[in-house]
């Protein structure tokens, strides 16, 4: 019985180094996400609440110098579909799309983990109505948080994420996938 502790000692020993490795795979990545936009806001007349399929693709870079601990930058581009509401009776949507930049932070617990970002989105909105059309632009502040599971260069991600669009708020929850090069 011995004889078969030290060989079993040195392979859970072998087995525990390799699941504090998994997930943390450096380098660049990309990948997409797909999920539910969601804007509400109610003043100056307008009532604008509610939701649409929304989608990203984004790409950045991890840069793995401490273990156990995630430290990148992530550029996106997101697609926030079209939401509907009402402006003194009348039907308005709204279509926003932006080019997010942000720096990520996450812990890696074996394959899983948790991360969070901050950064910029430069966004372009198209409001509609019967009457007509006006559209703006702008930068804003973003956030988000998120859990991922990553077996080897291949990652599962949840993301919740909040973009600023001068006064309204989109949330984003979306579902996706990345691959570390």
């Amino acid at each position: 019985m011995k004889t078969l502790t030290l060989p079993l000692l040195a392979l859970l020993t072998l087995s525990a180094a390799q699941a504090a490795n998994a997930g943390s795979d450096s380098g660049f990545y990309l990948g997409g996400s797909v999920g539910s936009s969601v804007v509400d806001y109610q003043e100056d007349g307008i009532d604008l609440d509610d939701n649409d399929v929304g989608y990203k693709v984004f790409g950045g870079y991890n840069f793995g110098l401490v273990p156990l601990v995630d430290l990148a930058v992530e550029a996106s581009y997101l697609d926030f579909g079209t939401q509907s509401g009402d402006f003194l009776g009348e039907t308005i949507t709204l279509s926003t799309t932006g080019l997010m930049a942000s720096g990520l932070i996450g812990l890696n617990l074996g394959p899983v983990g948790l991360f969070a970002k901050a950064g910029v989105v430069n966004w372009d909105s198209e409001l509609k109505a019967s009457g007509g059309k006006a559209s703006g632009d702008g930068s804003d502040p973003a956030y988000g948080i998120g859990a991922k599971f990553q077996l080897g260069s291949f990652q599962m991600r949840a993301e919740y994420e909040l973009i600023d669009v001068d006064e309204v708020a989109i949330d984003f929850f979306s579902v996706g996938a990345a691959y570390t090069f």
